[in-house]
């Protein structure tokens, strides 16, 4: 069993109250860690040593190739560790082999990635042409780190969520104190060992865990200048909130309830497998699931025939079995939860499909195993709008390409979206209407680490990953200076004076 302690000025040490909570395996229910809890002081200490670390230490004069060398070290070191990686996102996450491999591996991608990227970011001092005028000034643009960051990470994708968030802290020159999930906080905390071992100056990077309480903790801290959280929506508009009293640098990635657009022409043996993966992926605990399956209805009754029949061969499983590519909720708060919302569609007339019960037999009774849901529904349903977070879908049939954007874009987020088909002129104007950050065409949930990752709408601020996730972490500077060499040439300066006689 691990002992997750607190990663602050470098040190690992136990929360100063003694307080620990135990961390659990949802397949099997046995405890796999002890997990420390910060006090106030822990977090205040951390917010300290990042705050330190960027005004008093060399850090911000790390030249762009030290910062990347400390990347590419990273990304290394984590396929050196990727076994002991892989383990324990299992069993801490309730991750299948397959998942959780995955998720090592594009970990160490995005390092890599981001390694190499921010070599071609113009950081500056640039002039620029176009605001230049010889004779009268030269302007320059610089981007310059944010500073002292508050991260916070949920708990479906630990290892890459903390990924995602520490990269361009390196990369843009800022200091953190990242919050993980307390229910899946084993991963992160690997992780800071890794950065350390890449000779990550102490401060830069500090992490605990925590609740609520310890993540409101974080974001009260007066040294913190920005904050970037990825979560449920209802948790960001109380971040996003509580930020505007301090005008705090904010990132949102929050929730999803993606459509999943299957046209008449489409090919449905790769249509139907890809819209399983969309939406069983992770057991559903991914914020782009593709939840609502809208279908033409000239191809509604084969596709739901054939989805039916294909969704036997789900390969459900304990975790500890390489062969399964479908486990466990991450805990039995979050299976009851997602249980409610399949008893509420029950309810509401909804017709079930498929599931709609946990898995209880044999070797699953103690684990948190859901049977892969579908239901018939409309926007009158509630799981149509709101994110259960789970391995449930609904069907739904459209007869026209107006009508698919029409349903497509009736929710409140616009996180993902994906169209299956061969008209390239519908496709077209499916991708250009569709309210969505990503939009796949033929495919699903791949992510390129080169290219920016959020949401429209209540799906929340700002983009991760590419460019636009680096400058997320950077603030913009305009550098004047002028080139007139004579008092007669700067008239502006006689606004302020009595006109000379």
């Amino acid at each position: 069993m691990k002992n997750i302690q607190l990663f602050i000025n470098g040190e690992f040490k136990n929360s100063s109250n003694g307080k620990s909570v135990e961390s659990i395996d949802s397949c099997n229910g046995e405890v796999i860690a002890e997990v420390q809890i910060p006090s106030e002081s822990d977090i205040e200490d951390a917010v300290n040593a990042a705050n330190t670390a960027f005004y008093d230490s060399e850090w911000r004069d790390y030249d762009v190739e030290k910062r990347s060398e400390i990347l590419l070290k990273v990304s290394e070191l984590i396929k050196e560790r990727k076994r002991d990686l892989i383990e324990w996102e299992i069993k801490d996450s309730g991750s299948t082999f397959s998942k959780a491999a995955a998720d090592v591996h594009n970990s160490a991608s995005y390092f890599k990635v981001l390694s190499k990227s921010m070599k071609n970011f113009n950081f500056g001092p640039t002039m620029d042409e176009r605001a230049t005028r010889e004779g009268f000034s030269k302007n320059y643009l610089i981007h310059e780190p944010v500073g002292v960051c508050a991260q916070i990470i949920p708990w479906n994708f630990p290892l890459i969520m903390a990924a995602w968030k520490i990269g361009p802290i390196i990369a843009a020159g800022c200091t953190t104190v990242l919050k993980s999930a307390v229910e899946t906080p084993v991963t992160a905390m690997m992780l800071a060992e890794i950065l350390k071992d890449a000779g990550l100056p102490n401060g830069v990077v500090n992490i605990i865990t925590g609740g609520a309480k310890e993540g409101e903790a974080l974001l009260q801290n007066k040294l913190i200048k920005k904050v970037a959280f990825t979560g449920s929506t209802e948790v960001g508009k109380l971040i996003m909130k509580n930020a505007s009293e301090k005008m705090l640098n904010t990132t949102l990635e929050l929730g999803g309830k993606s459509p999943n657009i299957i046209l008449k022409d489409a090919d449905l043996d790769i249509a139907i497998d890809g819209s399983l993966y969309a939406f069983l992926y992770h057991q559903g605990q991914a914020c782009d699931s593709g939840t609502r399956i809208l279908v033409h209805e000239e191809i509604y009754d084969e596709f739901k025939e054939r989805l039916l029949k294909r969704i036997e061969d789900i390969g459900i499983g304990l975790t500890s079995e390489k062969s399964s590519t479908y486990g466990p909720m991450v805990n039995e708060k979050h299976m009851n939860r997602v249980m409610s919302y399949i008893d509420k569609t029950k309810e509401e007339g909804a017709n079930l499909l498929c599931g709609g019960h946990r898995i209880t037999e044999g070797d699953y009774s103690k684990g948190c195993y859901i049977a892969p849901t579908v239901f018939e529904i409309t926007p009158d349903n509630t799981i149509w709008h709101e994110e259960i977070f789970g391995p449930v879908a609904g069907l739904t049939k459209f007869k026209t390409t107006d009508e698919a954007i029409k349903l497509a874009n009736h929710s409140e987020y616009g996180l993902a979206a994906a169209v299956w088909g061969k008209d390239q002129k519908e496709i077209d104007k499916l991708t250009r209407a569709i309210e969505a950050g990503t939009i796949w065409v033929n495919e699903y949930h791949l992510l390129n680490p080169g290219m920016p990752f959020g949401g429209f709408k209540m799906s929340g601020i700002g983009r991760e990953m590419g460019d636009k996730g680096l400058m997320a972490y950077l603030e913009p500077k305009h550098l004047w200076v002028s080139d007139c060499d004579s008092r007669d040439k700067k008239p502006w300066f006689d606004m302020i004076f009595k006109p000379s006689k």
